[in-house]
């Protein structure tokens, strides 16, 4: 009897126990430092001053698509590259506020960076701001035929464009045989449809309030339905 309390008193000590559950806090550090640090470095491998393209050549351009009337401060930027290299506090003193705004200008340069462009900024055949869009067809088999929407030469129809100077336009399609729809799409009187370059046109657009936001919209429920009640009895002739 006592051997065999002796052995079981051994088990218990030669029993593999598991290693305790415990946060390194210094290992979860560091793997947030190397994700900081990855997104840091692809930053840093972006161009500072990104090329303009076709549909937004300039800084006019450029305010003026992304809209929140900031066209209305393309005198404060001289240059293509002033735009992209000003910091915020250099914005603010050039007086363009409030400060949303001058983050939400941050931001465009930003997606501009990283060629994260709004509707037509894929387009390569831009004229004064204008860019005409046709219909291609093309037959994949004898009962399949499929339309998509390029962007062409201005004057120039389907047919006096080859294949390889044709420019797939995103954001597109062809509703029926021939009419382009899209965001301003506008049908052109032989065909095709032609996009402009209009304010606002990649704003992203602000939500709006409704009854004071979600923070005072209970309360400001509250009290509309109290004056409805009294304005009601006071109706009735109850005071």
């Amino acid at each position: 009897m006592k051997s065999l309390r002796i052995q079981s008193a051994l088990g218990l000590f030669l029993r593999p126990c598991a290693a305790p559950s415990v946060a390194i806090p210094g290992l979860r550090a560091q793997a947030r430092w190397a994700h900081n640090g990855s997104q840091q470095q692809k930053q840093s491998q972006l161009p500072l001053v990104p090329a303009p393209i076709p549909f937004v050549p300039d800084v006019e351009t450029f305010l003026t698509v992304i809209g929140r009337g900031l066209k209305q401060h393309a005198s404060k930027f001289p240059t293509w590259d002033a735009l992209f290299t000003l910091t915020s506090e250099q914005l603010r003193e050039l007086g363009i506020e409030p400060p949303r705004t001058r983050r939400y200008l941050l931001r465009w340069r930003q997606r501009f960076r990283e060629g994260k462009f709004g509707i037509g900024g894929d387009l390569k055949y831009v004229e004064n701001g204008t860019a005409e869009l046709r219909v291609h067809e093309i037959d994949k088999t004898p009962l399949l035929r499929i339309r998509r929407v390029v962007n062409v030469p201005p004057g120039k129809k389907i047919e006096e464009v080859s294949p390889s100077e044709m420019v797939r336009a995103k954001g597109f399609t062809v509703k029926g045989t021939r009419t382009i729809v899209g965001p301003y799409a506008l049908p052109m009187k032989h065909g095709g449809a032609r996009i402009t370059v209009t304010e606002g046109m990649w704003e992203d657009k602000r939500g709006h309030k409704v009854d004071g936001g979600e923070r005072r919209r209970a309360e400001i429920r509250f009290k509309r339905r109290v004056a409805e009640r009294k304005a009601l009895r006071e109706a009735q002739g109850y005071y």
